[in-house]
């Protein structure tokens, strides 16, 4: 089956571009934004994603300001065949010029959310570490990702009011593998308990970026790990070419977190950075908005990503993130935009946390307990 890419000189396979290289039916390819002021005042978050086994394109729109409801869009529709083809229903994503710029259009619809959104990259695309992930012999995750800080201009209406968005920081996450999505398989023989900690911190400093990334087993064992310094340019034409490596690789890096009792969300948390000459630079993260994970499918048990929605279907949910159960399974899944500091210089950042199963530095024994 043929698209419209398969005329550049993108092949990395001898299949056409539709079929991936992998038959595992997890397969998927994800763009993702947040975006947020610098006092922690409003948040949103956008995705969209293709699943191709799953026949699946699905995107999601939502936002919260502080002391306010979270607002969420969803939508799912039937996958096109054709990649560039990124609408879903009143949803589109344009990449306006690849690296730099994208635009987000979500049409007047009967949720009440709308919005028309541009980015522009402030970064170099910064490509992190591939993350694996097994269960048995079994890979789970196999990812490839980057980040790109930049800044958003724009409009929003949503169900409580309308917001200008005028020069808000925000992060692009790009992604593609294969990760769990959709419906759950059915089970074989009985597994263990499982476990797994996950911590991703973009943040913004006044002429740089930092940018560190966890994932850690049950015992605190590091899986993946990586921290990174890059240069933040004035505007997107600053940015240099994509052959140019801007990115400073950190020797070495580690955390602390200190939960609220009774859950697994995070109170406060310290990143270390080790450079490579020996020097060490802790980064503490105060919280001052949190936003939960759900409102973009992820663990939802309704707008779960991937899941078969029928050939087009919208939705809408509205909830108050200061009333809900932070130790329900849809819940526990945030980012919280922080004020941050390394003892000489402050900033802001995005401190995203998701916390499953036994982990023994957080003193969590069972699936979903929360700190003492």
């Amino acid at each position: 089956m043929l698209n419209r890419m398969d005329d550049y000189a993108i092949h990395q396979t001898p299949e056409p571009i539709a079929h991936p290289a992998s038959s595992d039916r997890n397969v998927y390819d994800r763009t993702w934004f947040n975006g947020y002021t610098a006092d922690g005042s409003a948040y949103f978050g956008i995705g969209i994603a293709i699943y191709p086994y799953r026949k699946v394109l699905d995107c999601a729109f939502s936002i919260v300001e502080r002391s306010g409801r979270q607002h969420c869009f969803f939508g799912s529709c039937l996958a096109p065949l054709e990649r560039t083809d990124m609408r879903v229903g009143p949803f589109t994503l344009e990449i306006v010029e690849p690296l730099r710029r994208a635009r987000v259009v979500l049409d007047d619809n009967d949720t009440g959310l709308a919005c028309d959104l541009t980015f522009s990259a402030r970064t170099s695309a910064i490509q992190e570490a591939r993350q694996v992930l097994y269960d048995g012999l079994r890979k789970t995750m196999d990812a490839t990702r980057f980040a790109q800080f930049g800044r958003w201009s724009g409009t929003i209406t949503h169900p409580d009011g309308s917001v200008a968005v005028d020069d808000w920081l925000g992060t692009k996450d790009r992604s593609w593998g294969i990760r769990g999505v959709g419906e759950p398989e059915t089970a074989g023989a009985p597994g263990g308990a499982r476990g797994i900690f996950f911590l991703w911190a973009p943040s913004f400093w006044d002429d740089h970026v930092t940018h560190a990334m966890f994932f850690d087993g049950p015992r605190g064992e590091p899986l993946v790990r990586e921290a990174i310094v890059a240069p933040l340019f004035d505007d997107e034409q600053a940015i240099p070419s994509a052959l140019v490596d801007t990115d400073e690789r950190m020797a070495g890096t580690a955390h602390r977190i200190r939960y609220h009792p009774g859950t697994r969300l995070a109170a406060h948390a310290e990143i270390d950075f080790l450079d490579l000459d020996g020097g060490l630079r802790t980064i503490q993260y105060e919280p001052m908005l949190r936003f939960h994970m759900k409102g973009l499918g992820y663990g939802h048990p309704t707008w779960r990503q991937g899941m078969w929605q029928g050939e087009l279907k919208t939705g809408v949910e509205s909830f108050d993130p200061a009333e809900i159960d932070l130790l329900r399974p849809e819940n526990i899944h945030v980012q919280q935009i922080c004020r941050i500091t390394d003892g000489t210089r402050t900033g802001v950042g995005a401190l995203e946390q998701i916390v499953i199963g036994p982990y023994r530095p957080g003193g969590f024994t069972g699936p979903l307990d929360g700190a003492r």
